[in-house]
Protein backbone atom coordinates (compact mmCIF):
# COMPACT_ATOMS: atom_id res chain seq x y z
CA UNK A 1 0.00 0.00 0.00
CA UNK A 2 1.54 3.30 -1.12
CA UNK A 3 1.81 6.08 1.44
CA UNK A 4 -0.27 9.12 0.45
CA UNK A 5 0.07 11.24 3.61
CA UNK A 6 2.95 11.72 6.04
CA UNK A 7 2.20 13.13 9.49
CA UNK A 8 4.97 14.46 11.72
CA UNK A 9 5.21 14.97 15.44
CA UNK A 10 6.92 18.30 16.28
CA UNK A 11 8.87 18.17 19.54
CA UNK A 12 12.11 16.16 19.31
CA UNK A 13 11.14 15.20 15.77
CA UNK A 14 11.30 18.35 13.65
CA UNK A 15 13.73 20.02 16.08
CA UNK A 16 15.33 19.35 19.48
CA UNK A 17 12.89 20.21 22.25
CA UNK A 18 15.37 19.17 24.93
CA UNK A 19 18.05 21.63 23.80
CA UNK A 20 15.66 24.55 23.49
CA UNK A 21 14.01 23.84 26.83
CA UNK A 22 17.39 24.52 28.43
CA UNK A 23 17.52 27.97 26.80
CA UNK A 24 13.98 28.72 27.94
CA UNK A 25 14.71 27.67 31.51
CA UNK A 26 17.86 29.79 31.61
CA UNK A 27 15.84 32.86 30.60
CA UNK A 28 13.18 32.03 33.19
CA UNK A 29 15.88 31.70 35.87
CA UNK A 30 17.23 35.17 35.04
CA UNK A 31 13.75 36.68 35.26
CA UNK A 32 13.03 35.02 38.61
CA UNK A 33 16.41 36.05 40.00
CA UNK A 34 15.95 39.68 38.97
CA UNK A 35 12.29 39.89 40.00
CA UNK A 36 12.13 37.72 43.13
CA UNK A 37 15.73 37.29 44.27
CA UNK A 38 15.67 33.48 44.04
CA UNK A 39 18.42 31.20 42.77
CA UNK A 40 18.30 28.98 39.71
CA UNK A 41 17.98 25.90 41.94
CA UNK A 42 15.07 27.47 43.81
CA UNK A 43 13.37 28.39 40.55
CA UNK A 44 13.78 24.88 39.16
CA UNK A 45 12.42 23.31 42.35
CA UNK A 46 9.41 25.62 42.18
CA UNK A 47 8.91 24.80 38.49
CA UNK A 48 8.90 21.06 39.23
CA UNK A 49 6.53 21.45 42.18
CA UNK A 50 4.16 23.52 40.05
CA UNK A 51 4.22 20.72 37.48
CA UNK A 52 3.22 18.15 40.10
CA UNK A 53 0.37 20.36 41.30
CA UNK A 54 -0.86 20.80 37.72
CA UNK A 55 -0.82 17.04 37.17
CA UNK A 56 -2.90 16.50 40.31
CA UNK A 57 -5.40 19.16 39.24
CA UNK A 58 -5.58 18.58 35.49
CA UNK A 59 -4.39 15.04 34.82
CA UNK A 60 -2.07 14.14 31.97
CA UNK A 61 -4.41 13.43 29.04
CA UNK A 62 -5.04 17.03 28.08
CA UNK A 63 -3.18 19.83 26.30
CA UNK A 64 -3.59 22.08 29.35
CA UNK A 65 -0.94 20.07 31.21
CA UNK A 66 1.64 21.61 28.84
CA UNK A 67 0.48 25.21 29.33
CA UNK A 68 3.40 27.35 30.45
CA UNK A 69 0.99 30.12 31.38
CA UNK A 70 -0.68 27.82 33.90
CA UNK A 71 2.75 26.65 35.08
CA UNK A 72 3.90 30.24 35.64
CA UNK A 73 0.65 31.05 37.43
CA UNK A 74 1.16 28.10 39.76
CA UNK A 75 4.79 29.07 40.38
CA UNK A 76 3.76 32.59 41.38
CA UNK A 77 1.15 31.21 43.75
CA UNK A 78 3.82 29.05 45.38
CA UNK A 79 6.22 32.01 45.58
CA UNK A 80 3.43 34.25 46.92
CA UNK A 81 4.16 36.79 44.21
CA UNK A 82 1.63 38.86 42.22
CA UNK A 83 0.27 37.29 39.04
CA UNK A 84 0.37 40.60 37.19
CA UNK A 85 2.58 41.38 35.37
CA UNK A 86 4.77 38.39 36.18
CA UNK A 87 2.80 35.43 34.78
CA UNK A 88 2.78 36.80 31.25
CA UNK A 89 6.34 38.09 31.51
CA UNK A 90 7.60 34.69 32.69
CA UNK A 91 5.66 32.96 29.91
CA UNK A 92 7.33 35.14 27.30
CA UNK A 93 10.77 34.89 28.91
CA UNK A 94 10.56 31.12 28.52
CA UNK A 95 8.86 30.72 25.15
CA UNK A 96 10.38 33.68 23.30
CA UNK A 97 13.88 32.52 24.21
CA UNK A 98 13.03 28.89 23.46
CA UNK A 99 11.67 29.70 20.00
CA UNK A 100 14.45 32.16 19.19
CA UNK A 101 16.96 29.28 19.35
CA UNK A 102 14.98 26.70 17.34
CA UNK A 103 16.76 25.06 14.42
CA UNK A 104 15.22 22.38 12.23
CA UNK A 105 16.67 18.90 12.47
CA UNK A 106 19.09 18.18 9.60
CA UNK A 107 17.39 17.02 6.42
CA UNK A 108 13.79 17.67 7.43
CA UNK A 109 13.23 20.59 5.04
CA UNK A 110 14.65 18.64 2.11
CA UNK A 111 12.57 15.58 3.02
CA UNK A 112 9.34 17.59 3.12
CA UNK A 113 10.24 19.28 -0.16
CA UNK A 114 10.65 15.91 -1.86
CA UNK A 115 7.35 14.69 -0.42
CA UNK A 116 5.53 17.73 -1.81
CA UNK A 117 7.09 17.16 -5.23
CA UNK A 118 5.34 13.78 -5.19
CA UNK A 119 2.03 15.38 -4.13
CA UNK A 120 2.10 13.70 -0.72
CA UNK A 121 -0.09 15.38 1.88
CA UNK A 122 1.93 16.54 4.88
CA UNK A 123 0.38 16.88 8.31
CA UNK A 124 1.37 17.66 11.88
CA UNK A 125 0.16 15.56 14.81
CA UNK A 126 1.26 17.04 18.12
CA UNK A 127 0.42 17.24 21.78
CA UNK A 128 0.44 20.67 23.47
CA UNK A 129 -1.54 23.84 22.82
CA UNK A 130 -2.02 25.06 19.27
CA UNK A 131 -0.69 28.61 19.53
CA UNK A 132 2.81 27.77 20.68
CA UNK A 133 3.05 24.85 18.25
CA UNK A 134 2.22 27.21 15.38
CA UNK A 135 5.03 29.49 16.57
CA UNK A 136 7.44 26.57 16.58
CA UNK A 137 6.50 25.53 13.05
CA UNK A 138 7.09 29.07 11.82
CA UNK A 139 10.52 29.12 13.50
CA UNK A 140 11.43 25.71 12.08
CA UNK A 141 10.59 26.96 8.58
CA UNK A 142 8.22 24.22 7.40
CA UNK A 143 4.93 26.11 7.15
CA UNK A 144 4.85 26.19 3.34
CA UNK A 145 4.84 22.37 3.24
CA UNK A 146 2.06 21.70 5.76
CA UNK A 147 -1.47 20.81 4.64
CA UNK A 148 -3.11 20.18 8.01
CA UNK A 149 -2.46 20.22 11.76
CA UNK A 150 -3.92 18.22 14.64
CA UNK A 151 -3.11 19.25 18.21
CA UNK A 152 -4.20 17.58 21.42
CA UNK A 153 -5.89 20.87 22.29
CA UNK A 154 -8.18 20.37 19.29
CA UNK A 155 -8.61 16.63 19.78
CA UNK A 156 -9.41 16.92 23.48
CA UNK A 157 -7.05 14.01 24.20
CA UNK A 158 -3.33 13.38 23.97
CA UNK A 159 -1.54 10.75 21.93
CA UNK A 160 -1.75 7.73 21.93
CA UNK A 161 -5.56 8.00 22.20
CA UNK A 162 -7.25 6.59 19.11
CA UNK A 163 -9.44 9.72 18.75
CA UNK A 164 -6.34 11.82 18.10
CA UNK A 165 -5.24 9.56 15.25
CA UNK A 166 -8.78 9.33 13.87
CA UNK A 167 -8.73 13.11 13.41
CA UNK A 168 -5.33 12.86 11.70
CA UNK A 169 -6.73 10.35 9.20
CA UNK A 170 -9.87 12.42 8.66
CA UNK A 171 -7.83 15.51 7.82
CA UNK A 172 -5.40 13.55 5.66
CA UNK A 173 -8.32 12.46 3.49
CA UNK A 174 -6.90 8.98 2.86
CA UNK A 175 -7.23 5.57 4.47
CA UNK A 176 -5.34 4.90 7.73
CA UNK A 177 -3.01 2.39 6.07
CA UNK A 178 -2.05 5.10 3.56
CA UNK A 179 -0.77 7.37 6.37
CA UNK A 180 2.73 7.32 7.85
CA UNK A 181 3.16 8.89 11.28
CA UNK A 182 6.72 9.88 12.24
CA UNK A 183 7.63 10.67 15.84
CA UNK A 184 10.23 10.22 18.55
CA UNK A 185 8.04 8.73 21.29
CA UNK A 186 7.50 4.99 20.93
CA UNK A 187 4.39 4.76 23.12
CA UNK A 188 2.67 7.97 22.07
CA UNK A 189 3.62 8.26 18.41
CA UNK A 190 4.53 4.82 17.14
CA UNK A 191 2.42 2.36 19.10
CA UNK A 192 -0.48 4.82 19.06
CA UNK A 193 -0.28 5.11 15.28
CA UNK A 194 -0.09 1.35 14.66
CA UNK A 195 -2.99 0.65 17.01
CA UNK A 196 -5.09 3.12 15.00
CA UNK A 197 -4.15 1.57 11.65
CA UNK A 198 -1.45 4.05 10.57
CA UNK A 199 2.14 3.16 9.76
CA UNK A 200 4.12 4.39 12.77
CA UNK A 201 7.78 5.19 12.07
CA UNK A 202 10.15 5.84 14.95
CA UNK A 203 12.55 8.76 14.53
CA UNK A 204 15.50 7.83 16.75
CA UNK A 205 17.08 11.31 16.84
CA UNK A 206 20.33 10.33 15.12
CA UNK A 207 20.80 7.38 17.51
CA UNK A 208 21.30 3.79 16.43
CA UNK A 209 17.98 1.95 16.89
CA UNK A 210 17.92 -1.23 18.98
CA UNK A 211 18.37 -4.49 17.10
CA UNK A 212 15.13 -6.00 18.37
CA UNK A 213 12.37 -3.67 17.22
CA UNK A 214 8.99 -4.39 15.73
CA UNK A 215 8.38 -1.20 13.76
CA UNK A 216 10.28 0.76 11.09
CA UNK A 217 12.75 3.46 12.10
CA UNK A 218 14.37 6.60 10.73
CA UNK A 219 17.68 7.52 12.28
CA UNK A 220 18.12 10.73 10.28
CA UNK A 221 16.09 12.72 7.77
CA UNK A 222 19.19 13.21 5.65
CA UNK A 223 19.53 11.15 2.49
CA UNK A 224 16.17 9.35 2.69
CA UNK A 225 15.20 7.47 -0.48
CA UNK A 226 11.75 9.05 -0.70
CA UNK A 227 10.38 6.70 -3.35
CA UNK A 228 11.40 3.68 -1.28
CA UNK A 229 9.98 5.30 1.86
CA UNK A 230 6.56 5.71 0.23
CA UNK A 231 6.23 2.05 -0.78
Amino acid sequence: MMIKAVIFDIDNTLYSYDENHIYGMEALAVYCRDSFGITTDEMQACYRKAGRIMTDRIGTDTAAIHSRMLRMQCMLELLEQPLFPHARNMYHAYWDTFIQHIQSNPGILEFMKELKKRKIRIGIGTDMTAYVQYRKLEAIGVTSYIDFIVTSEEAGVEKPHYHFFDICVEKAGVRPEECAFIGDNVKKDIEGAWESGLKGIWYTQEKEPPEHRYFPTIRSFRGIDVDEFLK
